[in-house]
């Protein structure tokens, strides 16, 4: 009635028959979900919480959500260990960022071990309604190796599949780039610490080809090279869905892609701030040191409590062994068996 006639034309809000999670529960949800799950599980599902709470799995869903956590997900990282990080990175960034004149900036590497993938089953093709099909199995017909130097200032690829990924390879891939690239100009070349890439008959090919500096990225460090976003674009677009009935096949496949790619290339541009880079790696570093020293405590805590049951199991082996030793004294000192029988005999037991 206070409501007027606006009120007859809707109805009125009521409560939910389910009655709202208290505070206490949301918070006990979010504590156990940054703790350790039970049993042999690596983390909590929505069911697992929900069980040890007694509420629902989408109860569970929505604290979750609601506080952004994500349990069933995970991020890999690899922290560098290179004693020269913040200079190997300055120097591969100032290429980048800022080329020699004259000069031509090549990311190099080698994608080894592509693998020429024959079907053993016909896919189906894409349709409205159901998605192109592949066979799980498949026959490889061989392997091959790419070489590809990525040129920073315009973006095309000079590539070379070979057979090995040796020192051999790797020099006549670099005479590639020798007759490849005009005379008057300077290769300022980025590669990875590969033992190839440092062979002492390499090092002599660059002491008789001046005009070629390599700079070494530093260690764990392969997302600082430009030529892997080329190698990615490649394994998505033609060699993950491919079908390779040879490694001839393969190698034409890769050389028409890579032939693709240099109709319409585009530079190579880097956005990324070298002194954040450096700030979060040591940020890596300083989180991941708390947590050595406390395996490195758990470890040797491990190990004091093993030598203790080694050493508990010696000396019960020693008591046994005494008793064993005092039982057998014990019976030396009783009668033969052909005494106790006499002994019966004249008793008169039979």
């Amino acid at each position: 009635m206070s409501e007027g006639v606006d009120g007859l034309l809707r109805d009125r809000t009521r409560p939910s028959r389910i009655a709202p999670l208290k505070p206490e529960v949301t918070e006990r949800v979010v504590s156990m979900t940054l703790t350790d799950a039970p049993g042999e599980t690596t983390h909590w599902t929505a069911d697992m919480m929900a069980a040890a709470n007694k509420i629902s799995a989408s109860a569970v869903r929505r604290i979750w959500k609601a506080h952004g956590l994500q349990p069933h997900r995970f991020r890999q990282f690899k922290l560098s260990n290179d004693p020269k990080f913040a200079d190997k990175l300055h120097d591969v960034v100032g290429l980048y960022v800022e080329p020699p004149a004259h000069a031509i900036v090549l990311s190099f590497d080698e994608k080894s071990q592509i693998q020429a993938l024959d079907r053993t089953q016909p896919g189906l093709p894409l349709k409205k309604g159901r998605l192109g099909t592949m066979t799980h199995d498949y026959k490889r017909n061989g392997t091959t190796t790419l070489f590809a130097a990525l040129n920073i200032l315009d973006g095309t690829v000079i590539g070379r599949n070979m057979q090995k990924h040796r020192h051999q390879e790797f020099i006549r891939f670099l005479n590639t780039i020798n007759t490849s690239v005009p005379a008057d100009k300077a290769v300022h070349v980025i590669l990875d610490n590969y033992a190839v890439h440092k062979h002492p008959k390499v090092r002599a090919w660059l002491g008789r080809h001046p005009r070629f500096t390599f700079h070494f990225t530093p260690t764990s460090c392969s997302w600082l090279n430009a030529v892997e976003g080329f190698f990615a674009k490649l394994t998505k677009r033609r060699l993950k869905r491919g079908v390779f009935h040879s490694v001839v096949d393969l190698q034409a496949a890769i050389n028409r892609f890579v032939a693709e790619h240099n109709e319409k290339p585009k530079p190579f541009t880097w956005t990324a701030d070298p002194n954040k880079i450096i700030a979060a790696v040591k940020r890596g570093h300083q989180a991941l040191e708390p947590d050595s020293k406390v395996i490195h405590c758990s470890q040797c805590l491990a190990n004091r409590r093993m030598r203790m049951r080694i050493w508990a199991m010696r000396v019960h082996a020693v008591e046994l062994w005494m008793d064993f030793s005092q039982s057998l004294a014990s019976l030396r000192d009783l009668p033969s068996h052909a005494n106790v029988r006499s002994t019966t005999q004249r008793r008169g037991r039979p």
